[in-house]
């Protein structure tokens, strides 16, 4: 297999991941304000919808086939 196809079948596999688990959740951090030993932080929480898998797996789809070898 090509370099295409095994990125297309680690794309099918993160989006099956995600799609089982209806979603993946995460937090993101970023310093607000630093001021001598003073530092202030947010984090931000956010969710990774089912629907990005569902692209996920089709992109992956297509980069497989696109990657795989021509027959002569």
């Amino acid at each position: 297999m090509r370099p295409l196809s095994w990125i297309g079948v680690l794309l099918i596999i993160a989006g099956i991941a995600i799609v089982a688990m209806r979603g993946i959740p995460y937090t993101k951090s970023r310093n607000e304000v630093e001021v001598g030993p003073l530092k202030v932080t947010s984090q931000e929480r956010g969710w990774v919808p089912p629907i990005v898998g569902v692209a996920a797996i089709v992109i992956g789809g297509v980069l497989v086939f696109a990657g795989r070898k021509p027959s002569v």
